[in-house]
């Protein structure tokens, strides 16, 4: 992109698009740096200037990460058409995807929760050689015979 005068209506220089955003400044050029979010014009000072859409597509991949979505995902509803242009049905299949993810970390974290939660009942709480919680996170630890 070109450059333009930073007086150019809806330019946002970063600090007031990370305000506006709620991201990071690092987290700007980061996004930028891997290509999610385009380049933005310069200044003929060499200052990125902003618009509405850079705010848009950076609330859109803000709300995604807040979701869950990889940066992959991510790239892959951007690669779509964003927010304005992406279809219904592709981005289903995506968000399907990715809510199947979300059950089996549910599904292992009820089993976490189950074993950590029946180790913690075993355990005496006194200061004794054997403990239940100690056995299972020490492998390795030596186990006093019952």
């Amino acid at each position: 992109m070109g450059t333009i005068t930073a007086a150019r209506a809806g330019a946002l220089p970063i600090g007031q698009l990370s305000r506006l955003s709620g991201v990071n400044i690092e987290t700007i050029r980061y996004y930028e740096r891997i290509k999610m979010l385009p380049a933005p014009p310069r200044t003929t000072s060499g200052r990125r200037v902003y618009d509405a859409t850079h705010l848009r597509m950076l609330a859109f991949i803000r709300r995604a990460r807040e979701l869950g979505f990889s940066l992959n995902e991510i790239r892959a509803l951007i690669r779509l058409g964003g927010p304005d242009k992406a279809s219904c049905r592709e981005v289903r299949a995506i968000a399907a995807h990715h809510l199947e993810g979300i059950r089996a970390k549910l599904d292992d974290l009820r089993k976490l929760e189950r074993l950590l939660a029946r180790t913690v009942a075993q355990c005496s709480g006194r200061t004794v050689p054997d403990c239940p919680v100690l056995d299972i996170l020490d492998v390795r630890r030596p186990r006093s015979p019952n």
